[in-house]
């Protein structure tokens, strides 16, 4: 871009502000910013002068970019993969009005980051984490008035003892049900021993007469994932339980794995590390943390043969939803990216993590 054009375009454009992904912009789920303005506007966003590129030539100088973002999974390769940063590639112009964002959706156990190179090197965070500058979640929670509440840090639930009773149109929907719980997987070798724990799950429920079934690469049933809401079709119908397992065990790392629970009338079981309270209310789920499964089996056999012990777990339906994230744009993680951009007084604040890894994976990066 000749220096005539560039001062054009920035005149006219003198309102925008300029995203840089350091990172591959085609990569999950970072593409889904958009170039340009792009995913903004189409997404309805409230605030809509981001100007996303991957080109670090788009502006004279690198320095001018308000923000530059670099994608965790694209600067450091999966924990069983040896890395050096000795040659990775920094920026070689810093300025100290400019944000250097950390994002990652993905587990920390599977992507820590303790290298010294990025001590200091970062002002903001964009992930999973709540504790995070700019949230990146799986789950939106939303009251029956439609406003979003979570998750949060702290979350005030009703118990479910306030909660009104469910209405005969959903105790219909859950009569259908005859199998005890399913489980979809395709990563069978997951650090945290999920496996194991459905495997004996499934032996314990036999003593009931009950089963679960296990679907992917990881059981005998089959539902392919590129046919999800066959799967889910299937769920919703045939099954009192669903394992919401997760592939780790990482401090707020909730995925779209409960949403498919809670969204198809089955109750989680969940399994992760994760205060799961501050994503839904205590009875509404059950937990296979620190609990034997013989005991596991037992109350989820209890659960199926008392009906009104069942109904229970969905009195949250009077009360509360749960999205994805871009279900709405009050809770889209994109455009709540664009909202702190443009915050001028958020811009202005000085931060910094002075060790990124003792942030992100504290039990690796010691």
């Amino acid at each position: 871009m000749d220096l005539y054009k560039y001062h054009l375009e920035k005149q006219f454009n003198s309102s925008l502000k300029y995203i840089l992904v350091w990172t591959p912009l085609s990569e999950e789920p970072i593409c889904y910013l958009g170039e340009g303005r792009k995913g903004f506007i189409e997404k309805g966003c409230h605030h809509t002068n981001c100007y996303v590129t991957g080109n670090r030539t788009l502006l004279q100088n690198i320095t001018e970019f308000h923000a530059i973002v670099f994608h965790l999974k694209d600067i450091r390769p999966p924990t069983f993969v040896r890395v050096s940063f000795k040659h990775w590639p920094f920026p070689k112009l810093r300025k100290p009005h400019q944000k250097y964002i950390f994002t990652s959706k993905e587990s920390e156990k599977y992507y820590p980051l303790c290298d010294k190179k990025f001590q200091n090197f970062f002002n903001w965070t964009w992930t999973y984490k709540l504790n995070s500058d700019l949230s990146f979640n799986y789950i939106s929670v939303w009251d029956k008035y439609g406003n979003v509440i979570g998750p949060k840090q702290e979350m005030h639930w009703m118990k479910v003892a306030d909660m009104d009773p469910i209405n005969d149109t959903l105790k219909k929907i859950l009569r259908t049900k005859t199998i005890a719980a399913a489980w979809f997987a395709s990563n069978c070798n997951a650090p945290n021993g999920r496996s194991e724990i459905a495997r004996t799950l499934q032996i314990e429920l036999k003593t009931y007469n009950m089963r679960l079934d296990i679907y992917g690469d990881c059981g005998k049933m089959k539902c392919p994932r590129s046919n999800m809401d066959k799967c889910l079709r299937k769920l919703r119908n045939d099954y009192y339980f669903y394992l919401a397992f997760e592939n780790s065990f990482s401090v707020d790392y909730v995925s779209e794995k409960l949403l498919w629970a809670v969204n198809n009338y089955a109750v989680p079981v969940v399994y992760g590390g994760a205060n799961y309270t501050r994503f839904m209310p205590d009875g509404m789920y059950l937990s296979a943390v620190n609990v034997p499964v013989k005991v596991l089996a037992k109350k989820m056999a209890n659960i199926i043969r008392h009906k009104e012990a069942y109904y229970e777990f969905f009195k949250w339906h009077n009360h509360y939803s749960f999205h994805t994230d871009v279900d709405s744009v009050e809770s889209d993680s994109y455009c709540r990216f664009c909202e702190a951009i443009t915050n001028e007084e958020k811009l202005k604040e000085t931060s910094i993590y002075k060790d990124i890894g003792k942030w992100w994976s504290p039990h690796v990066c010691r």
